[in-house]
């Protein structure tokens, strides 16, 4: 007879576990404290021996009959795939536990955690709140191993819609490196971030406002009169930066234990550098006369640059911007662009060549065999280059 709701609902605790069959292997299991419990029995051939298992199914009535008969019969299913449920069932819940352990977040700030001492501070804190704020909220709690291209489309289109389009491309890059982390650690078995730039708006870069050569004069005039009152810090880096043409964050950020003023030079050390390297910058007569004037006065704050304000914190980047807006090159020209300026006066008006220029701007070599080559290649000819271009600017202030 066919085990009914009402058999099971009136079934009545005794002294010892009793079962109530339903069939097919099923039964309803009842406690001496009166908890009832779905077990199935079922047979299975493990190395050649056929053995008797059991397997749990609920607890009755938080799982109704035809909810424990509709369990028999996938288990049955299994069984006739020759799989053993009970294995099926303990490698579900390890899979269970192994996503759960391994989401998104948790692989993305592995993976941060790793190579944050390889980046600068501020682009280690860039990249993690980038993440935190845009990806993490969408996918950061789904397993690695389920997120989808469609996924990471749908984040980065809702970045680019409110007009932050080279930020999506970054935040796309990351992703990328994430998931290729986690392959290598066999978390993870596709890349769905790697393919998707194209469905991503481009952008459109644009270049650092930049003075054009026959201009140099009239800003060499504007920093020698200061009719706009610039402090004498700012006016000095200004000129630094145009004497040395390093990127204006490595100038703000020095300090005076990188200067070789007796042997005219300036070592930047790698961990301040965009590209990681140890750079060298050989100083002009002038530089080291303009270093001096500033060691004098800025010593013992440690930095080149003080702050004005607060002198125990560097310049701002935004002291020489807006230092050249009030010399009157607003939108015309930036801290940045006195490298693009140095790059093109230094090739076509003193006639180097542009491997020399470009090691001096540090840039990463692009070949191979450029990488080989060792970091202080073309140092002597770039300490003659770099005293004459202050020679030249000098010129062009004379005339």
């Amino acid at each position: 007879m066919k085990l009914t709701n009402l058999q099971c609902k009136n079934a009545q605790p005794k002294e010892k576990p009793y079962k109530l069959a339903a069939g097919r292997g099923l039964y309803l299991e009842i406690m001496p404290n009166g908890s009832k419990y779905w077990r199935m029995k079922y047979r299975i051939k493990l190395g050649g021996k056929t053995k008797e298992k059991r397997i749990a199914l609920g607890i009755y009535p938080d799982t109704t009959l035809k909810e424990a008969e509709n369990k028999c019969l996938e288990t049955k299913k299994l069984l006739e795939n020759n799989q053993d449920p009970l294995a099926v069932r303990k490698e579900t819940k390890r899979a269970a536990e192994f996503n759960a352990e391994n989401t998104f977040e948790a692989i993305a700030r592995q993976w941060h955690e790793t190579f944050k001492d390889k980046w600068t501070e501020r682009h280690a804190g860039t990249v993690l709140r980038r993440l935190e704020i845009d990806v993490f909220s969408e996918i950061g709690s789904m397993p690695i191993k389920d997120i989808k291209p469609s996924h990471l489309i749908s984040l980065l289109q809702k970045v680019q819609k409110r007009g932050a389009y080279e930020p999506a491309h970054r935040l796309r890059q990351y992703c990328a490196q994430i998931f290729r982390y986690a392959i290598i650690h066999e978390i993870a078995d596709t890349n769905p971030a790697a393919e998707i730039g194209m469905v991503l708006k481009p952008v459109v870069k644009s270049h650092y406002a930049c003075i054009e050569i026959k201009e140099i004069p009239e800003l060499l005039k504007a920093l020698h009169f200061n009719n706009a009152r610039l402090h004498t810090d700012t006016r000095l880096a200004i000129k630094l930066l145009m004497l040395t043409f390093v990127r204006t964050k490595e100038l703000i950020e020095a300090t005076w234990d990188e200067f070789d003023l007796e042997n005219a030079e300036w070592i930047i050390p790698a961990e301040r550098m965009k590209m990681r390297n140890e750079h060298i910058v050989p100083l002009s007569k002038q530089a080291v006369s303009m270093l001096k004037d500033l060691k004098e006065r800025n010593e013992k704050w440690g930095w080149v640059f003080p702050g004005h304000h607060s002198p125990r914190k560097h310049m701002s980047n935004n002291t020489i911007l807006k230092g050249l807006e009030r010399l009157g090159f607003k939108g015309r020209m930036t801290g940045h662009g006195f490298r693009a300026l140095a790059m093109s006066t230094i090739k076509e008006k003193l006639g180097y060549r542009h491997e020399v220029v470009d090691r001096q701007l540090a840039h990463a070599p692009k070949s191979m065999v450029q990488r080989a080559y060792d970091r202080a290649q073309f140092l002597d000819e770039r300490k003659k280059m770099m005293q004459k271009w202050a020679d030249y600017i000098d010129g062009l202030k004379n005339e």
